[in-house]
């Protein structure tokens, strides 16, 4: 098999078909403005593709998204006289530039990688099973600490141990709705949390207070216990939990220190210098002196982080102007597409345009890639180890409790919680700038 030619294939076959269409399409378009395709602007479109790209050649997101990348600029170039992508990154003039996003995210995808893998060899994961019921409780138990985990771990880690661990207990035999279960435990536990999930995180180094997402949990909670309960006595009735706990295991103190001081760091980082992903290196390069550092999983994290850079990126450019208004109607809504395309672009074009309740749409594009196995990265990252998961339709079916308890559990946040929309920070940023550049000292 050559899954790496096939995947530039499809990247080439992608960006020649874009190529072979602008010059039809140049002739159509006026200087200086961009074209729209029966109403629709180029740039939608081809985000839409892009999306849609993602969706369909799972093997090959970092191409497509590469690709997508590439052809969005083309687009802005050719019809844009005064679009710099120098500009968009750097800013200048009033705008506050995505260089600082982006190099935050880098940072902390590639941060984090490094956090689970420490996490992972502190041996806690191989502890845990000895703390779990016998019956169907011991399901419900390790989804419950699948959550947990999750709140302070990236979501992808956290599927990970869980996985592991459910191979262990269920002697290999795990049903395809408990999957769907465990990848909606790790991604509901983490969108509560500014340092559990990367769209959290995004919303954290885009300026949102990590206040301001926390009552998530309201749904979160809430749909755990509904899922999390059908999903173990389907689990249970499939293969019944045998405990099976590694009895020479012990903690390594040193790598969860490691882990809490990268978490700690990122933190105080954050408040100080609105940069968490510098707290995250500098715990990294101490620890270093303290554990052997894992640095070989910066190049396991290479592809799928340039593939989430690259989508962010193609994101940013989106004209936001022209998106649907914030409400609690369109944020519900996004909890379904957030199944089908991925979650990162869709947090960035709200962030982008502003005036949502963050917490509400954490929990919506959050909680609602689980529906769908290939809607998260928690999900794709969990099929590697079961490749049973990868069937839309048995997900659905059998993992049909995450949709009900999406919807269930969005509900309950609006009923205790309300909708409460922030004022969009970036335009409040970029007017605070453009204030400081129009009053001059000789003014």
């Amino acid at each position: 098999m050559k899954k790496t030619n096939t995947g530039k294939n499809v990247g080439s076959w992608l960006f020649l078909l874009t190529a072979l269409l602008f010059p039809a399409l140049a002739t159509a378009a006026d200087g200086g403005s961009m074209l729209t395709i029966a109403g629709i602007r180029l740039e939608f479109v081809l985000f839409a593709a892009t999306l849609l790209g993602v969706a369909l050649f799972h093997h090959y997101t970092m191409w497509v998204a590469l690709t997508g990348l590439a052809a969005i600029l083309a687009s802005k170039y050719l019809f844009l006289n005064d679009f710099s992508f120098i500009h968009h990154i750097i800013g200048g003039n009033g705008h506050e530039g995505e260089w600082r996003i982006l190099l935050n995210l880098l940072g902390l995808l590639f941060g984090f990688a490094i956090l689970a893998k420490h996490f992972e060899e502190s041996d806690l994961p191989k502890i845990l099973p000895k703390y779990l019921p016998d019956d169907w409780k011991g399901g419900f138990t390790l989804l419950v600490m699948i959550f947990v985990i999750s709140a302070f771990l990236d979501n992808i880690a956290a599927a990970m141990i869980g996985g592991a661990i459910a191979f262990v207990v269920f002697n290999k035999r795990v049903h395809v709705g408990y999957l769907a279960a465990i990848v909606a435990a790790s991604n509901a536990g983490g969108s509560g949390s500014v340092v559990g999930d990367t769209t959290t995180t995004l919303m954290w180094i885009d300026g949102v207070n990590p206040l301001d997402v926390v009552h998530a949990y309201i749904a979160a909670a809430t749909a755990l216990v509904l899922f999390g309960v059908i999903a173990s006595l389907q689990q249970d009735k499939y293969q019944r939990i045998v405990k099976d706990a590694q009895i020479n295991a012990t903690v390594e103190w040193p790598k969860l220190g490691i882990v809490a001081l990268i978490l700690v760091c990122a933190i105080v980082t954050n408040y100080a210098f609105d940069f968490p992903a510098l707290g995250v290196w500098v715990a990294i390069l101490l620890g270093s002196f303290v554990v052997k550092t894992p640095w070989d999983e910066l190049k396991n994290a290479a592809s799928g982080t340039v593939f989430l850079m690259g989508l962010v990126t193609c994101a940013s450019l989106m004209p936001v102007d022209e998106l649907p208004p914030a409400s609690w109607v369109t944020t519900f809504f996004l909890g379904f597409v957030s199944a089908v395309f991925d979650n990162i672009p869709l947090t960035k074009l709200c962030l982008e345009q502003g005036g949502y309740d963050w917490g509400v749409l954490a929990y919506a594009v959050g909680f609602g890639g689980s529906m769908l196995w290939f809607g998260s990265s928690a999900g794709v990252a969990l099929s590697n180890m079961y490749p049973e998961a990868r069937s839309a339709v048995n997900w659905v079916r059998q993992g049909w409790h995450v949709a009900v308890s999406y919807v269930i559990g969005f509900f309950v946040l609006l009923a205790l919680s309300g909708w409460n929309p922030h004022a969009p920070h970036k335009t409040m940023q970029e007017n605070v700038v453009q204030q400081q550049v129009t009053v001059s000292p000789n003014a």
